[in-house]
Protein backbone atom coordinates (compact mmCIF):
# COMPACT_ATOMS: atom_id res chain seq x y z
CA UNK A 1 0.00 0.00 0.00
CA UNK A 2 1.48 3.34 -1.03
CA UNK A 3 2.07 6.07 1.53
CA UNK A 4 -0.01 9.21 1.17
CA UNK A 5 1.50 12.68 1.24
CA UNK A 6 1.83 14.74 4.40
CA UNK A 7 0.08 18.05 4.87
CA UNK A 8 2.03 20.61 2.89
CA UNK A 9 3.70 23.59 4.55
CA UNK A 10 3.77 27.05 3.03
CA UNK A 11 7.53 27.56 3.40
CA UNK A 12 10.28 25.60 1.68
CA UNK A 13 11.90 22.87 3.76
CA UNK A 14 15.39 21.48 3.20
CA UNK A 15 16.30 17.80 3.31
CA UNK A 16 19.42 15.74 2.69
CA UNK A 17 18.84 12.25 1.32
CA UNK A 18 21.84 9.96 1.73
CA UNK A 19 22.04 6.79 -0.34
CA UNK A 20 24.25 4.13 -1.90
CA UNK A 21 23.24 2.16 -4.99
CA UNK A 22 23.82 -1.09 -3.08
CA UNK A 23 20.66 -0.48 -1.08
CA UNK A 24 17.36 -1.94 -2.32
CA UNK A 25 15.61 0.17 0.30
CA UNK A 26 17.06 3.34 -1.22
CA UNK A 27 15.57 2.32 -4.56
CA UNK A 28 12.16 1.67 -2.97
CA UNK A 29 12.22 4.99 -1.11
CA UNK A 30 13.23 7.00 -4.16
CA UNK A 31 10.27 5.50 -6.01
CA UNK A 32 8.02 7.07 -3.35
CA UNK A 33 9.35 10.63 -3.60
CA UNK A 34 6.08 11.71 -5.23
CA UNK A 35 4.33 11.26 -1.89
CA UNK A 36 6.57 13.87 -0.25
CA UNK A 37 5.43 17.50 0.04
CA UNK A 38 6.17 19.57 -3.06
CA UNK A 39 7.85 22.26 -0.94
CA UNK A 40 10.42 19.80 0.44
CA UNK A 41 13.67 20.62 -1.36
CA UNK A 42 15.63 17.37 -1.41
CA UNK A 43 19.39 17.28 -1.92
CA UNK A 44 20.35 13.81 -3.17
CA UNK A 45 23.74 12.93 -1.71
CA UNK A 46 25.55 9.77 -2.83
CA UNK A 47 27.75 8.34 -0.08
CA UNK A 48 29.91 5.26 0.51
CA UNK A 49 27.97 2.90 2.76
CA UNK A 50 31.14 0.95 3.54
CA UNK A 51 32.67 4.09 5.05
CA UNK A 52 29.69 4.39 7.42
CA UNK A 53 30.18 0.79 8.48
CA UNK A 54 33.85 1.46 9.11
CA UNK A 55 33.17 4.61 11.11
CA UNK A 56 30.51 3.05 13.36
CA UNK A 57 32.35 -0.29 13.50
CA UNK A 58 29.46 -2.53 12.58
CA UNK A 59 28.70 -5.07 9.87
CA UNK A 60 26.51 -4.50 6.86
CA UNK A 61 23.36 -6.60 6.34
CA UNK A 62 25.05 -8.70 3.64
CA UNK A 63 27.85 -9.65 6.07
CA UNK A 64 25.50 -11.54 8.40
CA UNK A 65 24.09 -14.58 6.57
CA UNK A 66 20.62 -14.65 8.10
CA UNK A 67 20.28 -10.86 8.00
CA UNK A 68 21.29 -10.95 4.34
CA UNK A 69 18.52 -13.43 3.60
CA UNK A 70 16.01 -11.39 5.60
CA UNK A 71 17.03 -8.17 3.81
CA UNK A 72 16.39 -9.68 0.39
CA UNK A 73 13.09 -11.24 1.43
CA UNK A 74 11.86 -8.06 3.09
CA UNK A 75 12.86 -5.97 0.07
CA UNK A 76 10.78 -8.24 -2.14
CA UNK A 77 7.90 -8.10 0.33
CA UNK A 78 7.98 -4.29 0.59
CA UNK A 79 8.10 -3.92 -3.19
CA UNK A 80 5.05 -6.16 -3.54
CA UNK A 81 3.20 -4.28 -0.79
CA UNK A 82 4.00 -0.92 -2.37
CA UNK A 83 3.31 -2.04 -5.92
CA UNK A 84 6.83 -1.09 -7.05
CA UNK A 85 8.51 -3.21 -9.77
CA UNK A 86 11.45 -5.03 -8.21
CA UNK A 87 14.00 -7.61 -9.25
CA UNK A 88 17.21 -8.38 -7.35
CA UNK A 89 20.42 -8.26 -9.39
CA UNK A 90 22.06 -11.69 -9.83
CA UNK A 91 24.82 -10.93 -7.28
CA UNK A 92 24.86 -8.61 -4.28
CA UNK A 93 26.56 -6.62 -2.85
CA UNK A 94 28.60 -5.09 -5.65
CA UNK A 95 31.14 -2.28 -5.96
CA UNK A 96 29.04 0.93 -6.18
CA UNK A 97 31.97 3.35 -6.48
CA UNK A 98 31.79 4.02 -10.25
CA UNK A 99 28.04 4.66 -10.06
CA UNK A 100 28.34 6.93 -7.02
CA UNK A 101 31.03 8.98 -8.72
CA UNK A 102 29.04 9.14 -11.94
CA UNK A 103 26.02 10.45 -10.07
CA UNK A 104 28.15 13.21 -8.57
CA UNK A 105 29.78 14.00 -11.92
CA UNK A 106 26.27 14.48 -13.31
CA UNK A 107 25.33 16.90 -10.49
CA UNK A 108 23.39 14.27 -8.52
CA UNK A 109 20.40 14.74 -10.78
CA UNK A 110 17.37 12.77 -9.62
CA UNK A 111 16.47 11.55 -13.12
CA UNK A 112 19.89 10.00 -13.66
CA UNK A 113 20.06 8.53 -10.16
CA UNK A 114 16.62 6.99 -10.58
CA UNK A 115 17.62 5.57 -13.95
CA UNK A 116 20.64 3.87 -12.37
CA UNK A 117 18.56 2.50 -9.51
CA UNK A 118 15.93 1.15 -11.91
CA UNK A 119 18.59 -0.45 -14.11
CA UNK A 120 19.83 -2.42 -11.10
CA UNK A 121 16.77 -2.96 -8.91
CA UNK A 122 13.90 -2.90 -11.38
CA UNK A 123 15.49 -4.63 -14.38
CA UNK A 124 17.74 -6.79 -12.18
CA UNK A 125 20.94 -6.16 -14.12
CA UNK A 126 24.32 -7.34 -12.88
CA UNK A 127 26.87 -4.77 -11.68
CA UNK A 128 29.85 -6.96 -10.85
CA UNK A 129 32.11 -6.78 -13.91
CA UNK A 130 33.73 -4.16 -16.13
CA UNK A 131 31.38 -5.25 -18.90
CA UNK A 132 28.39 -4.64 -16.62
CA UNK A 133 29.65 -1.10 -16.03
CA UNK A 134 30.00 -0.48 -19.76
CA UNK A 135 26.48 -1.82 -20.32
CA UNK A 136 25.14 0.62 -17.74
CA UNK A 137 26.96 3.53 -19.37
CA UNK A 138 25.50 2.54 -22.74
CA UNK A 139 22.04 2.36 -21.16
CA UNK A 140 22.55 5.88 -19.77
CA UNK A 141 23.99 7.05 -23.12
CA UNK A 142 27.07 8.49 -21.39
CA UNK A 143 30.10 7.91 -23.58
CA UNK A 144 32.77 9.56 -21.41
CA UNK A 145 31.76 8.02 -18.08
CA UNK A 146 35.24 6.69 -17.27
CA UNK A 147 36.69 10.15 -17.78
CA UNK A 148 33.98 11.75 -15.66
CA UNK A 149 34.42 9.43 -12.67
CA UNK A 150 38.22 9.81 -12.69
CA UNK A 151 38.06 13.55 -11.96
CA UNK A 152 39.66 14.40 -8.63
CA UNK A 153 36.91 16.85 -7.70
CA UNK A 154 34.32 14.10 -8.13
CA UNK A 155 36.22 11.78 -5.78
CA UNK A 156 36.61 14.59 -3.25
CA UNK A 157 32.89 15.41 -3.39
CA UNK A 158 31.94 11.80 -2.71
CA UNK A 159 34.25 11.83 0.29
CA UNK A 160 32.81 15.16 1.44
CA UNK A 161 29.26 13.79 1.16
CA UNK A 162 30.23 10.78 3.25
CA UNK A 163 31.98 12.91 5.86
CA UNK A 164 28.95 15.20 6.00
CA UNK A 165 26.67 12.23 6.62
CA UNK A 166 28.88 10.93 9.42
CA UNK A 167 29.03 14.40 10.99
CA UNK A 168 25.22 14.47 11.00
CA UNK A 169 25.11 11.11 12.75
CA UNK A 170 23.98 9.05 9.76
CA UNK A 171 24.55 5.35 10.47
CA UNK A 172 22.68 3.62 7.65
CA UNK A 173 21.09 4.09 4.24
CA UNK A 174 18.85 5.44 2.99
CA UNK A 175 18.57 8.29 5.47
CA UNK A 176 16.71 11.58 5.31
CA UNK A 177 18.02 14.42 7.45
CA UNK A 178 15.43 17.15 8.04
CA UNK A 179 15.67 19.84 10.71
CA UNK A 180 18.71 18.02 12.09
CA UNK A 181 16.61 14.88 12.65
CA UNK A 182 17.44 11.49 11.11
CA UNK A 183 14.86 9.28 9.41
CA UNK A 184 16.61 6.01 8.55
CA UNK A 185 15.28 3.42 6.17
CA UNK A 186 12.50 3.11 3.64
CA UNK A 187 10.15 2.05 6.40
CA UNK A 188 10.71 5.42 8.10
CA UNK A 189 9.08 7.27 5.19
CA UNK A 190 5.79 7.41 7.08
CA UNK A 191 7.58 8.78 10.15
CA UNK A 192 9.19 11.48 8.01
CA UNK A 193 5.80 12.45 6.60
CA UNK A 194 4.40 12.59 10.13
CA UNK A 195 7.25 14.87 11.19
CA UNK A 196 6.64 17.17 8.24
CA UNK A 197 2.93 17.38 9.07
CA UNK A 198 3.44 17.57 12.85
CA UNK A 199 6.91 19.11 13.46
CA UNK A 200 6.32 19.39 17.22
CA UNK A 201 5.86 15.63 17.63
CA UNK A 202 9.55 15.01 18.27
CA UNK A 203 9.41 17.59 21.05
CA UNK A 204 6.57 15.82 22.85
CA UNK A 205 7.23 14.71 26.41
CA UNK A 206 7.24 10.98 25.72
CA UNK A 207 9.42 11.19 22.60
CA UNK A 208 11.89 13.34 24.48
CA UNK A 209 11.89 10.90 27.40
CA UNK A 210 12.67 7.85 25.28
CA UNK A 211 15.23 9.79 23.22
CA UNK A 212 17.26 10.41 26.37
CA UNK A 213 16.99 7.13 28.24
CA UNK A 214 20.12 6.19 30.22
CA UNK A 215 22.18 3.18 29.10
CA UNK A 216 21.37 0.21 31.34
CA UNK A 217 24.31 -2.04 30.47
CA UNK A 218 27.30 -1.90 28.15
CA UNK A 219 28.30 -5.07 26.30
CA UNK A 220 31.92 -6.06 26.78
CA UNK A 221 33.70 -6.70 23.48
Amino acid sequence: MAITSATKHSSTLQADWYFDFNSPYAYLQLEQFDCLPSNLEIHLRPIVFGALLGHWEHKGPAEIPEKRKHTYRYSQFRAEQLGIPFRMPPAHPFNPMPMLRLAIAMNSEKALIQKIFRYIWQAGNSMTTAEDWQNLCAHLDIKNADELISQEEVKLQLRANTDRAIAQGVFGIPTFVVDGQLFWGEDATAMLLHHLAHPNWLESQEVQRISNLPVGIVRKI
